[in-house]
Protein backbone atom coordinates (compact mmCIF):
# COMPACT_ATOMS: atom_id res chain seq x y z
CA UNK A 1 0.00 0.00 0.00
CA UNK A 2 2.50 2.42 0.98
CA UNK A 3 4.78 1.29 -2.05
CA UNK A 4 1.64 2.16 -4.69
CA UNK A 5 1.56 5.81 -2.69
CA UNK A 6 5.32 6.70 -3.10
CA UNK A 7 4.96 5.78 -7.01
CA UNK A 8 2.08 7.94 -7.41
CA UNK A 9 3.42 10.55 -5.81
CA UNK A 10 6.54 10.46 -8.16
CA UNK A 11 4.38 10.29 -11.37
CA UNK A 12 2.42 13.43 -10.04
CA UNK A 13 5.36 15.38 -9.18
CA UNK A 14 6.91 13.88 -12.31
CA UNK A 15 3.86 14.96 -14.66
CA UNK A 16 4.32 18.94 -12.46
CA UNK A 17 7.81 19.19 -13.61
CA UNK A 18 6.64 18.19 -17.27
CA UNK A 19 3.80 20.76 -17.14
CA UNK A 20 5.96 23.38 -15.60
CA UNK A 21 9.10 22.65 -18.63
CA UNK A 22 9.92 25.86 -20.25
CA UNK A 23 9.77 25.46 -24.28
CA UNK A 24 13.48 24.76 -24.79
CA UNK A 25 13.47 22.08 -21.98
CA UNK A 26 9.87 20.45 -23.16
CA UNK A 27 10.39 16.81 -23.84
CA UNK A 28 11.17 15.60 -27.63
CA UNK A 29 8.31 15.22 -29.88
CA UNK A 30 7.50 12.43 -32.15
CA UNK A 31 8.52 13.77 -35.14
CA UNK A 32 11.51 13.30 -38.09
CA UNK A 33 11.31 17.12 -38.81
CA UNK A 34 13.17 18.80 -36.37
CA UNK A 35 14.61 22.69 -35.61
CA UNK A 36 18.70 21.87 -36.15
CA UNK A 37 19.98 25.71 -36.21
CA UNK A 38 18.74 29.18 -36.00
CA UNK A 39 20.81 32.04 -37.61
CA UNK A 40 19.14 34.65 -35.69
CA UNK A 41 21.02 37.44 -35.87
CA UNK A 42 21.64 38.28 -39.53
CA UNK A 43 25.80 39.57 -40.03
CA UNK A 44 26.04 43.18 -40.31
CA UNK A 45 23.78 45.65 -39.73
CA UNK A 46 20.21 45.10 -39.78
CA UNK A 47 18.28 46.29 -42.80
CA UNK A 48 15.39 44.83 -44.38
CA UNK A 49 15.39 46.74 -47.23
CA UNK A 50 14.69 44.37 -50.19
CA UNK A 51 17.40 45.09 -52.46
CA UNK A 52 20.21 46.35 -50.45
CA UNK A 53 19.37 44.63 -46.65
CA UNK A 54 20.51 41.56 -44.94
CA UNK A 55 17.55 39.69 -44.02
CA UNK A 56 18.40 36.95 -46.40
CA UNK A 57 21.15 36.11 -43.92
CA UNK A 58 18.93 35.29 -41.34
CA UNK A 59 17.50 31.22 -41.78
CA UNK A 60 16.65 28.73 -40.09
CA UNK A 61 16.93 25.21 -40.42
CA UNK A 62 15.07 21.98 -40.42
CA UNK A 63 16.49 18.86 -40.68
CA UNK A 64 15.15 15.26 -41.60
CA UNK A 65 16.49 13.03 -38.46
CA UNK A 66 14.20 9.88 -40.06
CA UNK A 67 16.67 7.03 -41.12
CA UNK A 68 14.22 5.96 -44.08
CA UNK A 69 10.82 8.76 -44.35
CA UNK A 70 11.29 11.64 -46.85
CA UNK A 71 8.99 13.99 -45.30
CA UNK A 72 7.01 16.89 -47.76
CA UNK A 73 7.11 20.50 -45.99
CA UNK A 74 4.29 21.45 -47.48
CA UNK A 75 1.51 22.61 -44.82
CA UNK A 76 4.42 23.18 -42.08
CA UNK A 77 4.04 25.98 -40.16
CA UNK A 78 7.11 27.94 -38.61
CA UNK A 79 6.16 30.55 -35.60
CA UNK A 80 8.39 32.52 -33.23
CA UNK A 81 6.90 33.68 -29.98
CA UNK A 82 4.96 37.01 -31.23
CA UNK A 83 3.25 34.82 -33.69
CA UNK A 84 4.92 35.51 -36.40
CA UNK A 85 4.84 32.88 -39.09
CA UNK A 86 5.66 31.71 -42.61
CA UNK A 87 3.54 28.13 -43.86
CA UNK A 88 5.45 25.78 -46.45
CA UNK A 89 2.57 26.27 -48.92
CA UNK A 90 4.69 24.50 -51.66
CA UNK A 91 5.81 20.47 -51.71
CA UNK A 92 9.68 20.24 -51.05
CA UNK A 93 10.74 16.87 -50.06
CA UNK A 94 13.18 16.05 -47.62
CA UNK A 95 14.70 12.65 -48.22
CA UNK A 96 16.20 11.54 -44.82
CA UNK A 97 19.70 13.36 -43.17
CA UNK A 98 18.18 16.47 -45.45
CA UNK A 99 17.87 19.82 -44.87
CA UNK A 100 16.23 22.73 -45.74
CA UNK A 101 17.01 26.56 -44.71
CA UNK A 102 14.53 28.76 -44.57
CA UNK A 103 15.75 32.66 -45.65
CA UNK A 104 14.33 35.49 -45.13
CA UNK A 105 13.71 37.93 -48.42
CA UNK A 106 13.26 37.16 -51.59
CA UNK A 107 14.75 34.56 -54.02
CA UNK A 108 13.98 31.33 -55.97
CA UNK A 109 13.07 28.38 -53.95
CA UNK A 110 15.47 25.56 -55.14
CA UNK A 111 15.27 21.60 -53.29
CA UNK A 112 18.71 21.14 -55.17
CA UNK A 113 20.27 24.00 -52.96
CA UNK A 114 18.02 23.58 -50.34
CA UNK A 115 16.35 26.81 -49.40
CA UNK A 116 12.78 28.13 -49.46
CA UNK A 117 12.96 31.87 -49.21
CA UNK A 118 10.01 33.66 -47.13
CA UNK A 119 9.52 36.10 -49.75
CA UNK A 120 9.10 38.77 -46.83
CA UNK A 121 11.66 41.42 -46.22
CA UNK A 122 11.88 41.78 -42.53
CA UNK A 123 13.21 40.03 -39.67
CA UNK A 124 11.69 37.08 -38.22
CA UNK A 125 13.66 36.53 -35.37
CA UNK A 126 14.61 38.38 -32.18
CA UNK A 127 18.38 39.25 -31.89
CA UNK A 128 18.06 38.91 -27.87
CA UNK A 129 15.46 36.58 -27.52
CA UNK A 130 12.99 34.28 -28.64
CA UNK A 131 10.99 31.26 -29.32
CA UNK A 132 10.84 28.61 -32.22
CA UNK A 133 7.93 26.56 -32.84
CA UNK A 134 7.55 23.94 -35.80
CA UNK A 135 4.37 22.73 -36.31
CA UNK A 136 2.89 19.89 -38.68
CA UNK A 137 0.49 20.24 -41.03
CA UNK A 138 -2.10 18.77 -38.59
CA UNK A 139 -1.49 21.79 -36.28
CA UNK A 140 0.49 19.22 -33.59
CA UNK A 141 3.50 20.27 -32.56
CA UNK A 142 6.53 19.07 -34.30
CA UNK A 143 9.10 21.04 -32.28
CA UNK A 144 9.92 23.86 -30.13
CA UNK A 145 13.69 25.67 -29.16
CA UNK A 146 13.86 28.91 -27.28
CA UNK A 147 17.71 30.89 -27.12
CA UNK A 148 18.16 33.60 -25.53
CA UNK A 149 21.53 35.89 -26.79
CA UNK A 150 23.62 35.51 -23.58
CA UNK A 151 22.73 31.98 -22.47
CA UNK A 152 22.85 29.96 -26.17
CA UNK A 153 25.39 32.00 -28.34
CA UNK A 154 28.67 31.63 -26.41
CA UNK A 155 31.19 32.79 -29.20
CA UNK A 156 28.37 35.83 -30.21
CA UNK A 157 28.01 35.20 -33.88
CA UNK A 158 24.29 34.79 -33.99
CA UNK A 159 24.14 31.25 -34.44
CA UNK A 160 22.36 28.41 -32.10
CA UNK A 161 22.55 25.01 -32.95
CA UNK A 162 20.09 22.79 -31.21
CA UNK A 163 19.94 19.11 -33.00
Amino acid sequence: MRTHAVITAAVVAGTFAALTASPAQAAEYSSALKIRGIQYDAPGRDSNSCSTGNTRDEYLTVKNYSSSATVNLKGYVVKDAAGNRFTFTANHYLQPGDYVKLRGGNGTDSDANNVVYRDNCNFMWNNDRDTIYLYKPSGSRADVHSYTKSGNDRDGNGYVSFH
